[in-house]
């Protein structure tokens, strides 16, 4: 496996002149098996023995549509009967080849981050970094990788921070929205202590292991479970506001990803009505709550909200701001939004050069 550490970012002008994509979906060939050589011979048995801990209501069901199988468009399979976003050949003629992709980040799914056995999880995600590496990264230039952490047990993970995040292939540090509390509480705050001294921006992704998906316990149905994920998005941003995570560390970027961005303009006026009236409970939150929202978040695109007249994308884009927004295609899932069709309106070239480009450049260390 590679342990190089780049010591100099790419400079932002020797990057390609394609558009950034936020959101590409790598995958183990074979799951599990994959990652086995990155891991000490005690957990590549724990693995055999006791597979991954999951309590998600359809944790073995793949059928159509819930998850198309795979959660994938159907031509995403390799030939090779790995699992879809596992063939690099495949993904550059399928997306980065087909649509110039200068850049993508890597969100790897499903390993670790949120596992209740916290020493088994550490280990989990300690291999998918070198996996990605090793698979992806080095393979490819024209893709960065999310540094995965075990984030329910602060020390280990702030000890794979420091351990990767001087690799600047490595482009952020990446949570998942399932995690067991709000994620501005302070058992989290040594993720962000490091995140922030190291300049990484954190990508929050909707799903993850940990808890039921909505607030009042399981869904009856995927509509509803598929929709609540935008809630966990909700409670987490005003976790991280008003708990006073953009205060104490007011360069740390989010980004939300896979969670919308429309229902953030009606949050931040109720945000600001609740601090107007009972803003001496959080003395911590010093200014009106919309300012940390504008300054610290970014949303990606993916999915992205499809009003009847297309033509109001422009102002719910125009409302949440266009440089807080990211390109995503979500490669390559069964929502997989070509950068050709994804807005279905004609939309300002300069203001889509910031979603498709530049806002990527300004967040991600390169």
């Amino acid at each position: 496996m590679s342990t190089a550490v780049l010591d100099r970012p790419v400079a932002a002008d020797k990057v390609g002149a394609g558009i950034i994509d936020s959101d590409i979906h790598p995958a183990p060939a074979q799951g599990g098996e994959t990652l086995k050589p990155y891991m000490a011979r005690r957990w590549q048995d724990h693995l055999d023995l006791y597979g991954q801990q999951t309590n998600g209501p359809y944790a073995s069901v793949y059928g159509y549509p819930r998850y198309m199988p795979g959660t994938a468009r159907r031509d995403a399979w390799p030939e090779n009967g790995g699992l879809p976003g596992s063939d690099l050949s495949l993904m550059r003629a399928q997306h980065l080849d087909r649509n110039d992709v200068a850049l993508g980040i890597m969100e790897p799914l499903g390993f670790g981050q949120s596992a209740h056995n916290v020493e088994f999880g550490a280990a989990l995600v300690s291999a998918v970094n070198d996996w990605q590496v090793d698979a992806f990264v080095d393979q490819e230039p024209r893709l960065r990788a999310s540094l995965v952490i075990a984030h329910e047990d602060a020390r280990a993970a702030v000890a794979e921070i420091r351990r990767r995040a001087p690799d600047r292939r490595y482009a952020q540090i990446q949570l998942v929205s399932l995690a067991a509390e709000p994620l501005g509480r302070r058992r989290y705050w040594p993720i962000y202590e490091e995140a922030a001294a190291y300049g990484l921006p954190i990508g929050i992704h909707v799903g993850g292991p940990a808890g039921a998906r909505t607030a009042s316990g399981w869904p009856a149905y995927y509509n509803e479970e598929h929709l609540s994920l935008v809630a966990t998005m909700q409670t987490h941003m005003m976790s991280l506001i008003f708990e006073g995570v953009c205060e104490y560390f007011p360069q740390l970027k989010f980004v939300l990803i896979e969670g919308g961005v429309a229902w953030s303009i009606p949050l931040r006026k109720r945000i600001d009505r609740l601090w107007r009236s009972m803003g001496s409970e959080v003395p911590h939150v010093k200014r009106p709550p919309s300012d940390y929202v504008a300054e610290n978040f970014y949303f990606s695109t993916q999915p992205i909200e499809e009003p009847e007249a297309p033509e109001d994308l422009v102002h719910i884009f125009e409302q949440v701001g266009w440089d807080r927004l990211l390109y995503a295609s979500d490669y390559p899932h069964w929502d997989y939004d070509d950068p050709k069709y994804a807005f279905k309106t004609e939309m300002p070239e300069d203001k889509m050069n910031k979603v498709m480009r530049s806002n990527a450049l300004g967040l991600y260390r390169l």
